[in-house]
């Protein structure tokens, strides 16, 4: 379980990914990535749990963007 956090943990932080694309890349449930990054990080790496932190900060402030975007990518089709 340590493992699968710190391996989810560093795919996040390398590749700026949102929680849907760990899940997606570590085969694993969105409710897991949610649980392993905000529960358990932080008492395995704290300074990795603020580095994810602040990828998911990121994702989230921009998500109406990406949502924007998608949208107008469908209709332009």
């Amino acid at each position: 379980m340590k493992e699968r956090v710190l391996q989810t943990a560093r795919y996040i932080v390398d590749n700026r990914a949102t929680v849907r694309q760990a899940a997606a890349a570590m085969g694993v449930s969105k409710s897991t990535v949610h649980s392993d990054m905000n529960e358990k990080l932080k008492y395995i790496d704290m300074s990795l749990y603020e580095q994810v932190r602040e990828v998911l900060a990121y994702n989230l402030r921009v998500r109406h963007l990406r949502g924007g975007m998608a949208t107008r990518r469908k209709y332009k089709k």
